[in-house]
């Protein structure tokens, strides 16, 4: 092929093009992704280097600022399976002090720079795949030359198009059909540019992968303190952002703003960034100083305010978290995303917007409001529509952070790794990164008096009230933070946890589970069978007991006084995973405090599971109950628990096949899915889809652990660390579930999306999962 001169490349290449779209399989790219989970080949390249050409910063750009996004989020989760390598874009005369990860340098106004960083890129080996930040104006004038680059270079490329104009003349269709003939793959950001190439370029489905816009995760702080940290106390806040040009077309909301101060006088309008590098070169600050003089003519100059300066991001994303409303008013129609746009709602601002593509697929009734381009008119009436009705304007936060969650630069890392993997034909095998042990949201949960059980995103919801659930997990999890970190402060959460499940145990040993905020019992406790909560506390207690060499010794008599008396009250209980959940505290409290006093009922317990076994099981069904519900792992590590007490082989027989029966109901080709709290898995019927849940995932994690280092299996240590990635985003949705931004974890994952709300439960869950792994970090 190296003969080919361009054309001939050019007509064997769209060739090509046309056979695989004539096929009547259609690979998608979810169905690609699907194909490469778990995948593994003998081939495996370490630490694939893939190399962007793009512009990055210092270079002031909009695509500079996404890939720098990009490439931070995609070292944060894959840095040990991937190195991401720049080749930045420079213009001419103008040149930048880069950071260490740029590598080579593209002069886009010279046709030598084309073919001298081909050739570069052919000779290194580390290179195993070119991804192409593309935008028509990076290559103005040398679009031959950028085609030249992309023919010469012989490694797989991907082309990201930041752009897709519809209705193409016959010079622009050819141009597009060109880089993607010569592309194994392209990206775009929305549905409507897919549909565009689709349609009007004829590109095939198999070559597009739609990969949203990331947006930052955000801790959502109080609205009412940024104010008084940014001296905007009692002012109704509106806001734009982003490097100043005419296209952005400032002056419609500058117009629209008298008739808003009218019905809001409080208002003040915010528009931060400094003038575009390339209008200031052209037009100097021509544009900034209309804008100015426009301010003045209306006399409106209380209440616009110029912030004309590159803000860093946490300062950007503060600006965003105290905006009432983030106004868009561009006038370009085929701006198919926004980087200003995905900053705005990843801090949940309601947002007004023209009806740029980005906009359509993301903005509706729930979720904001879209005006005409220009239509001042229009753009004042839904301004004051939002100011006076708080209540909606909460509702639009609400939807807006929910619709986009998904699109999380981790989940942007995550569908662009899977992409990398793909193209390699599986010889880049990824890696999770294992995230930082983060506390800040366990302990924003935590009271003086114990952890809250719900929030509402991430902010505690007292009203919830607290329960006993959450608190004995809640002391598991510090008890394994203790045992791991050595911190101190953790002690005086111990005894907090250790003082709630106290305040929960009654006189007869039992434990009530639901206290409300004023710490009053609540009538749930007469409603709701409590055999499980007893269980767990009693898990807790014995767990405390058995780190007795590191905690103080007032901790462990309290706990050990509150388990004898819980002991009066064990034997009654019936529920199977309460059994179960007691049994593993007897286990812990045995190693801590050697007695026999307890064997029996663990001999109690372990034959009502033995004859539940014996009762439902069968050649296809091994299992202890005629369907699997919730914390399904536990009762296997229970009969393993049997055994390790009493030495009884039956007991490791049944906890051996009923486990491995139960893993492999659970793994597939997605990794892990957890029986669905949709509905209960029954025998002989097919298990229920979506509803997966965070205390699952980590229970099994927990069983698996136990497991591993019982017998030493390496298949229980991969499906640890495969069900633990699930957290991480390698999921059925591909979505992380675990947020590294606040610590929380999200509450579910269901059909279409993760439930946003990061409450106790799964909070915990996380936690306890990851401190689990944490001890197997060095032996990888």
């Amino acid at each position: 092929m190296k003969n080919e001169n361009i054309p001939e490349k050019i007509d064997r290449l769209i060739s090509q093009e046309a056979i695989f779209s004539n096929n009547s399989t259609t690979l998608s790219a979810n169905t690609i992704r699907k194909s490469i989970h778990h995948s593994h080949t003998d081939k495996t390249i370490d630490k694939a280097e893939i190399l962007f050409i793009t512009s990055y910063p210092p270079r002031e750009c909009g695509i500079a600022t996404y890939s720098q996004d990009l490439i931070t989020a995609l070292n944060n989760k894959f840095n040990n399976s991937l190195s991401i390598k720049i080749c930045a874009l420079e213009n001419g005369k103008t040149s930048y002090n880069y950071p260490d990860e740029v590598k080579y340098r593209l002069d886009t106004s010279q046709v030598t720079s084309y073919l001298n960083l081909a050739e570069e890129i052919n000779e290194d080996d580390r290179i195993q795949l070119v991804l192409i930040q593309h935008e028509f104006g990076f290559y103005k004038d040398q679009e031959q030359a950028f085609l030249q680059l992309l023919y010469e270079i012989s490694k797989p490329i991907v082309v990201v198009f930041h752009t897709v104009l519809p209705q193409p003349d016959a010079r622009l269709k050819l141009e597009v059909k060109n880089i993607v003939a010569a592309c194994k793959s392209i990206v775009v950001m929305t549905k409507t540019s897919a549909a565009i190439l689709m349609d009007d370029y004829g590109i095939s489905t198999r070559k597009i992968n739609i990969i949203a816009h990331g947006t930052h995760l955000v801790p959502h702080l109080s609205e009412k303190f940024l104010k008084e940290k940014y001296d905007l106390v009692g002012r109704k806040v509106l806001t734009t952002f982003g490097l100043l040009s005419s296209g952005k077309s400032i002056e419609t909301t500058l117009n629209a703003l008298p008739a808003i101060i009218k019905q809001c006088p409080e208002v003040i309008f915010l528009i931060i960034g400094k003038t575009h590098p390339e209008v200031v070169k052209n037009d100097g600050e021509v544009y900034r100083e209309s804008l100015i003089e426009k301010v003045k003519t209306l006399g409106i100059k209380n209440h616009v305010k110029f912030i004309n300066k590159y803000l860093d991001l946490p300062t950007l994303l503060e600006y965003l978290q105290l905006t009432d409303i983030y106004l868009f008013t561009t006038n370009d129609p085929n701006q198919a995303v926004s980087g200003t746009f995905a900053y705005a709602m990843s801090c949940g601002c309601p947002i007004i917007s023209t009806p740029i593509p980005h906009a359509k697929e993301f903005l509706g009734k729930d979720t904001g409001i879209i005006f005409d381009f220009k239509n001042s008119v229009q753009l004042a009436k839904g301004v004051n529509l939002l100011l006076n009705d708080y209540s909606l304007r909460k509702n639009i936060i609400t939807n807006t952070l929910q619709k986009i969650v998904s699109t999380a630069w981790e989940n942007s890392a995550v569908a662009h790794a899977m992409l990398f993997q793909y193209m390699s034909g599986n010889r880049i095998q990824l890696q999770y990164n294992l995230p930082e042990i983060n506390l800040n949201h366990f302990q924003a949960m935590t009271t003086e008096f114990g952890m809250i059980q719900f929030s509402k995103i991430n902010q505690p919801n007292l009203k919830s009230g607290y329960t006993l659930d959450d608190n004995a997990r809640a002391l598991v999890a510090t008890c394994m933070y203790f045992k791991t970190s050595g911190d101190k402060d953790s002690i005086t959460e111990i005894r907090k946890y250790l003082a709630f499940i106290k305040f929960c145990q009654q006189p007869t040993g039992n434990f009530l589970n639901y206290v409300d905020q004023q710490k009053k019992f609540t009538g749930q406790n007469n409603d709701v069978n409590l055999d499980d909560s007893n269980g767990r506390a009693v898990w807790a207690l014995g767990y405390v007991v058995s780190l007795k060499d590191i905690l103080p010794t007032s901790v462990i008599a309290n706990a050990v006084s509150i388990f004898e008396l819980a002991m009066e009250h064990l034997a009654t209980i019936k529920s199977p995973r309460a059994m179960s959940f007691a049994m593993k505290g007897i286990f812990y409290f045995h190693k801590g405090k050697k007695s026999n006093d307890y064997l029996n009922i663990v001999h109690v317990y372990a034959n009502r599971l033995l004859e539940m076994y014996k009762y439902e099981s069968n050649i296809i069904w091994e299992w202890f109950e005629g369907y699997m519900t919730y914390a399904n792992s536990i009762l296997p590590e229970a009969m393993l628990y049997a055994w390790l007490m009493t030495g009884e082989n039956i007991y490791k027989d049944i906890a051996r096949s009923s486990f491995n029966f139960l893993l492999s109901l659970i793994f597939n080709k997605n990794g892990i899915e957890v029986i669905s709290n949709k509905g209960w898995l029954q025998k002989g019927q097919e298990a229920g889809q979506f509803g997966e849940q965070p205390i699952d995932v980590a229970y099994t994690i927990m069983t698996l652990s136990k497991f591993y280092d019982v017998f030493m299996d390496e298949e229980y240590h991969k499906k640890m660390d495969i069900a633990f990635n699930w957290f991480l985003g390698d999921n059925r949705l591909h979505q992380i579930i675990y947020n590294p931004c606040t610590g929380g974890c999200y509450d579910g994952l269901e059909e279409t999306h993760v439930n946003l709300n990061q409450g106790a439960e799964s909070t915990v869950s996380y936690l306890m999962a990851r401190l689990t792994v944490e001890k197997y970090k060095n032996e990888e």
